[in-house]
């Protein structure tokens, strides 16, 4: 199974990897676009469990996936904890030896 590491650079100082996304034996365009859909907070937050509490109420999370690998720790303010940001315009992904920058329309490789 192949992987994709998700880079987060659009609003950092520095890029740092968030993620690996198993993204079974997709190539080219459809890997791409499946490790950019999995690391989008939509219906809960990638980078948490299966459930996530909050304000004492467990909820499933729409958004976990067993293909993530979640490579950065999750902040925690006031005892909550909140997930990783959704993947944006500007960040990038390395997939086998070649890195794409994601655009506003699809992926271009750098």
């Amino acid at each position: 199974m192949a992987q994709a590491a998700i880079i987060h650079t659009a609003f950092e100082d520095t890029p740092r990897t968030v993620a690996f996304v198993e993204v079974g034996d997709r190539t080219g365009t459809d890997a791409l676009e499946y490790a950019y859909r999995r690391t989008q907070n939509i219906e809960g937050s990638w980078s948490k469990g299966p459930t996530i509490e909050w304000d004492g109420e467990t909820h499933d999370n729409g958004d976990y996936s067993e293909d993530i690998t979640v490579m950065q720790p999750l902040h925690v303010s006031e005892g909550k904890t909140y997930g990783l940001r959704s993947t944006s315009v500007g960040d990038h992904i390395l997939f086998g030896t070649v890195k794409y920058r994601v655009d506003s329309f699809g992926f271009s490789e750098l």
